[in-house]
């Protein structure tokens, strides 16, 4: 049994994680909820025990072997310390630590290995990074890639709880005939589709659109990696989507490929056969699986596959992955270091 305990309980990603570990049946010993000031106090119901939300404060991970954060980046990098202090485990699901040398970016059906590396602290990859490199980790066992091009459709719950409520709150507006307003994207988000994730880059990339280069890269262990991204935000509330073009080494061959993603953990190819069965984030999600659907051969280049992919943001895209990641360093012995 262990001693958990969850930064952000009370955000969307907080609460997702808390319905994870109940259906993962994770061991849980005693449980520790935290966030901000203005949560401090609320009960939150778990596992027939009620729990009161408290704030982080100098003493509050020891006595924890996991700590699981899903607030601000800069609340990350406050607690890291303060976790490896304690001889605890920070999983964490922002972009604090990702790109640190010495923090493994963890997927564990890709590279469950790199947790024997671990300091005290493990991040969790971007929420389109993570079930992209599920399906590229699968088609190299069909061939080399040589390259990488991906276009995201990514659902507003990705930007958090303030920007669902944007979104539904434009939405009646728009329906009363009156004139929506935006706060937490740049753009009215209703009825739109905004070419922008995050910030802009130097370079005309957004911050996200990086984020999937480089932690790609990183998770594969292979910094040649051809890979570029577009990433958008759409109106929809959970499921990010993805458009994926691939070239391999060879010819593609379709057969080969679906049965190799077929037998991949945690993908499953939904249109196999009926064709209007793609994936959707109606259809495809609320679970921890990525779903797989119109595969087919690039008519541009004979080595070249294209493919569209839906997961939950909030499942397998952060809680779902931060549990998978705790068993993982449990399975393989590495709680303690």
């Amino acid at each position: 049994m262990y001693n958990i305990a969850i930064v952000g309980a009370t955000g969307v990603v907080g609460k997702k994680m808390l319905e994870v570990l109940k259906t993962h049946n994770f061991p849980i010993n005693n449980l520790k909820l935290f966030a901000s000031e203005k949560s401090v106090g609320k009960k939150i119901h778990f596992d027939g025990k009620e729990i009161l939300v408290d704030i982080v404060r100098e003493n509050s991970f020891i006595d924890t072997d996991f700590v699981f954060c899903s607030a601000d980046s800069s609340v990350s990098k406050i607690i890291g310390p303060s976790v490896r202090n304690a001889h605890s485990i920070l999983i964490d699901d922002g972009n604090a630590f990702r790109m640190d040398s010495d923090v493994p970016l963890i997927v564990p059906e890709v590279n469950s290995q790199d947790v024997d590396w671990h300091k005290g602290i493990v991040s969790i990859p971007n929420c389109t990074t993570t079930p992209l490199v599920m399906v590229l980790h699968a088609l190299k066992g069909f061939s080399n890639i040589d390259r990488v091009n991906v276009s995201t459709y990514q659902a507003v719950s990705g930007a958090g709880a303030q920007a669902v409520k944007e979104l539904e709150d434009q939405i009646k507006k728009i329906a009363s005939n009156q004139k929506p307003i935006n706060d937490v994207f740049p753009h009215q988000i209703a009825m739109n589709v905004i070419p922008q994730v995050d910030s802009f880059e130097k370079n005309g990339y957004t911050k996200e659109e990086m984020k999937i280069v480089n932690e790609t890269k990183k998770i594969m262990h292979d910094e040649e990696l051809l890979i570029s991204a577009t990433c958008t935000r759409v109106p929809t509330i959970v499921g990010h989507c993805e458009s994926v073009n691939v070239t391999f080494s060879d010819e593609v061959d379709l057969e080969k490929i679906i049965l190799i993603l077929e037998k991949q953990q945690g993908i499953i190819v939904r249109d196999k056969t009926d064709f209007n069965n793609y994936p959707t984030p109606l259809n495809s999600t609320l679970d921890d699986n990525v779903y797989v659907g119109r595969i087919r051969k690039d008519l541009s280049n004979k080595k070249g596959l294209l493919f569209w992919l839906v997961a939950d943001n909030l499942m397998k895209g952060a809680a779902t992955n931060a549990v998978q990641i705790a068993e993982t360093i449990i399975e393989r012995n590495k709680v303690s270091y």
